[in-house]
């Protein structure tokens, strides 16, 4: 065997590789179809070479025991391991992993039959050894960075949610801080529109509560309705202006035609415009204007929140979405305004994008399907 595998190496690399090639998906890389295959050749070899030669420890050093070594990988065991790792950054299931050494069997059965080198029992038994050991190896490794990566993926998740349910309950107790300080400076009541805005504060607080404890009993979704845009941004506004006179910003919010209606969750979009106002109001210069502007373009409804930070810098536009992104020196947030933003608007259908003003600032605008109300 040792002998038939040297003699015939070239033209069972050649099958193998043709093999896995050939198969669908396969993504490996040329490098590395050219050095897996005739590094196991290598190994086989040299174990039947050892076994030839009666020194078996040798063999077993080279490409382990029957039922492998939980000790110590061998020499095959680590090549392996090496390729099981490769073959997940490539996109591969376990079954593929074992494909990719059946095939290496089959083309050395396959051509021992076509030159009538019929494998003796001891051979084929090492041949079996070799290829169970070398499998067991990139089937564990493979599955050990798999599992690895997937509980890694769960943690940032369970980790971004986390962040946004803090999030949106820091928004919502800064708008109630704010609606508070203004009724004790003011001595107002809570029946008029500054208590409106502390009510809905802590309405909003518990929506968020109610839905994270939800999410995790059963995961309802939550419902969505068909609801006026003026209504809408007359509420946005209301909050929106505690902020503006916290920053000594002007605050402009034109009409918004009363027949206009958009359909989704209302409390999750309420606070992504909230989030893309305070984020208006954190960068844009002293005592500038913020504008927010609902109207209808087509078949869908704009609403736009425009500031005058200045422009964005080259490049930062789809950066600026990204949860733990934060784009100041001010570090007191988490950066997940702009994303929880996004997909709250995505999750209704829409859209949020950012336009550069060059020089000026830039332009947040949410992009809906239109409703109209009856």
């Amino acid at each position: 065997m040792r002998n038939f595998l040297t003699n015939n190496r070239e033209e069972l690399v050649s099958r193998c590789t043709s093999k896995v090639a050939q198969r669908p998906w396969r993504a490996a890389t040329e490098l590395q179809l050219a050095n897996g295959i005739p590094m196991f050749l290598d190994q086989l070899i040299r174990t039947f070479a050892a076994e030839d030669a009666d020194s078996p420890a040798d063999s077993i050093r080279i490409s382990g025991p029957s039922g492998g070594d939980s000790l110590a990988l061998s020499e095959m065991g680590v090549s392996a391991t090496a390729h099981g790792k490769e073959l997940l950054k490539l996109g591969y299931t376990v079954d593929q992993v074992v494909h990719d050494y059946g095939d290496l069997c089959q083309a050395i059965t396959d051509l021992a039959f076509e030159r009538d080198a019929p494998l003796a029992v001891g051979e084929f038994r090492t041949l079996n050894r070799c290829l169970d050991n070398a499998i067991a190896d990139a089937v564990t490794e493979f599955s050990f960075q798999r599992d690895t990566q997937i509980a890694l993926q769960q943690s940032l998740d369970a980790s971004e949610r986390f962040g946004f349910l803090v999030h949106e309950l820091r928004n919502s107790l800064g708008t109630a801080t704010l609606a508070i300080h203004a009724l004790e400076l003011g001595n107002m009541t809570l029946g008029g529109a500054t208590g409106a805005v502390l009510k809905r504060s802590l309405a909003a607080m518990g929506t968020l509560i109610s839905r994270a404890l939800a999410e995790v009993r059963s995961g309802v979704p939550e419902q969505r309705q068909t609801f006026s845009v003026a209504m809408f941004i007359q509420e946005a506004e209301t909050a929106a202006q505690l902020i503006a006179s916290a920053a000594g910003c002007a605050f402009q919010v034109p009409p918004v035609d009363s027949l206009l209606a958009i359909r989704g969750n209302r409390e999750l979009l309420l606070a992504a415009l909230a989030n893309l106002l305070q984020n208006a109001f954190k960068f844009t210069h002293p005592h500038t204007d913020i504008a927010l502007k609902a109207y209808e373009l087509g078949e869908h409804i704009l609403i736009e929140v425009e500031d005058h930070c200045g422009g964005l810098p080259p490049g930062s536009a789809e950066k600026m979405f990204a949860p733990f992104n934060q784009h100041s020196h001010d570090k007191s947030g988490l950066g997940l305004g702009l994303s929880i933003a996004r997909q709250s608007v995505e999750a209704d259908f829409g859209t949020l994008t950012v336009r550069d003003v060059p020089g000026t600032g830039c332009v947040f605008a949410i992009c809906l399907p239109r409703h109209t109300l009856q």
